[in-house]
């Protein structure tokens, strides 16, 4: 594989974390897996979203550029394989889409101080999954707190993560994960590490698993 630093996106429960997982496995690489389980704002947003939508994204925010910001004291970044399983940028989408618009253009300007310290990844995976697929993986998963994200919320995160895809022209790999089963099935996952084999251009590349 030709790229030091790729990250595996999608909407919640697309899969990102497995494949992760099974890329670094399979690469030997240095994994960065995002530590949702530590924000104690989490669960109350999911019970109380006007409350608690700017605390939880502040928490995440920081959370996120700590471990990003850790990666540049590293000498060794670009002598290997580094795999994380979320985007930087993923901050400002969801926040988009949880905060009000004052306390979003509040966020929007700490993001942008932050985001100039933090390096990208030079692929995107985007997992693309239908809403019913998701939640089908979220139940599977069986996080208390996540067993009431409604349609509309993960559609509105499917959208927003696809208008940024195509508005910023990332280089991505757009992987239709309708029927994923990278654990289950060897062939999909075969499918994922052959296209990393490729270059790329800058926009969108889109991927069927067979």
């Amino acid at each position: 594989m030709n790229y030091h630093f790729v990250t595996i996106e999608g909407n919640i429960g697309a899969g990102k974390t497995t494949l992760s997982h099974l890329l670094a496995r399979h690469y030997n690489a240095r994994l960065i897996l995002e530590e949702f389980a530590d924000n104690p704002f989490l669960p109350k947003f999911y019970e109380n979203p006007n409350q608690y939508a700017f605390p939880v994204e502040l928490f995440f925010m920081a959370e996120r550029f700590k471990q990003l910001k850790d990666l540049l004291h590293q000498k060794d970044l670009f002598q290997q394989i580094t795999i994380s399983d979320y985007l930087f940028t993923k901050c400002l989408l969801f926040a988009k889409v949880n905060l009000p618009d004052d306390e979003f253009r509040l966020y929007q300007r700490l993001f942008e101080i932050l985001q100039q310290q933090v390096i990208m990844p030079e692929l995107l995976i985007y997992l693309h999954a239908p809403v019913n697929k998701l939640q089908e993986n979220i139940r599977k998963r069986n996080r208390s707190y996540e067993q009431k994200i409604p349609d509309d919320y993960l559609f509105n995160i499917q959208q927003t993560y696809t208008h940024y895809i195509r508005q910023h022209n990332v280089k991505t790999i757009f992987v239709d994960a309708g029927n994923a089963d990278f654990l289950g099935n060897p062939k999909h996952l075969q499918t994922i590490i052959e296209a990393l084999e490729k270059d790329y251009d800058d926009g969108q590349h889109f991927l069927a698993l067979p």
